[in-house]
């Protein structure tokens, strides 16, 4: 067998390509590529509220866009709407619901930098129960309280409103005196007037108690006809509740946190008068 075929063959793929890189020498070998650390992404900053968002819920929740920021010695608590008890009212009704207010009036006289405590109310009455439990609650508080009727402080409002220690009303400000009713189901037998009637001797004597009319005088003005379109009872305007000694004094927001001073003045001084 000659040679020239057999070289013909070699110098054919892929023996060709073989012997060409023998003819350039071993190939350097390259170096493993160095191992790269996974990236790490850099930790993100805290997203930063919207001013927009924030503007427009500090004016859907109340009605403003800047709200004074301030430490204060004195709580203010609200009773807006109607106080609502043991049965939910519906969602279009504005409502104050008590089992809100209570664990507020308990941090209020356990908290030593709260010194004095300021109602204010504009409600149209509500459950029974629930105005007497709220009104028993601000009257057997160990600190000053002040109440400020503005607009209305009817029905079950009233006991609130004469529960503090001193209380004030608005001059356009009214408060309806009417008996109390019940809702639902009502049996006519004798036992149910006398529990209405019991009910209404626990709100008359309370309010007798805690202001400066009597109970006499209380149930004329609640049984009184004529004076109101459906039903029977009075309707006091700022000056009268004054003049029946149903309020204290006629004033508003100034008066009212002018006379708290006056009363968590006189409670510091008392206090120092005990340790001395």
């Amino acid at each position: 067998m000659s040679k020239q075929p057999y070289n013909q063959f070699l110098n054919k793929p892929p023996f060709a390509s073989t012997a060409l890189n023998n003819n350039k020498g071993p190939a350097p070998q390259s170096s493993p590529p160095e191992e790269q650390e996974p990236a790490v992404a850099p930790p993100e900053a805290p997203a930063q509220e919207d001013p927009k968002k924030k503007l427009l819920d500090s004016i859907t929740q109340l009605g403003q866009t800047n709200v004074p920021q301030l430490e204060s010695n004195i709580y203010c608590m609200t009773i807006i709407g109607q106080v609502e008890g043991h049965i939910q009212l519906p969602p279009q009704n504005k409502t104050t619901k008590y089992e809100h207010l209570i664990p507020q009036l308990v941090a209020a006289e356990q908290n030593n930098k709260i010194e004095g405590v300021l109602v204010i109310l504009n409600t149209v009455g509500g459950d029974v129960e629930a105005g007497l439990a709220i009104a028993e609650m601000v009257s057997s508080m160990s600190k000053p309280v002040v109440t400020l009727v503005l607009g209305g402080g009817h029905s079950i409002g009233v006991p609130i409103a004469v529960a503090g220690s001193y209380s004030f009303i608005a001059e356009t400000a009214t408060m309806t005196i009417h008996p109390i009713r019940l809702t639902g189901l009502v049996i006519g037998v004798p036992q149910t007037f006398e529990y209405l009637d019991k009910m209404q001797d626990r709100v008359v004597s309370f309010i007798a108690r805690h202001s400066n009319i009597s109970e006499e005088k209380f149930r004329e003005l609640m049984t009184r006809t004529g004076e109101l379109t459906r039903d029977i009872g009075t309707n006091v305007i700022g000056v009268d509740a004054v003049k029946y000694g149903l309020i204290d004094e006629v004033g508003g927001l100034g008066k009212a946190l002018k006379k708290l001073n006056e009363l968590i003045e006189k409670a510091r001084n008392g206090e120092e008068r005990v340790l001395q």
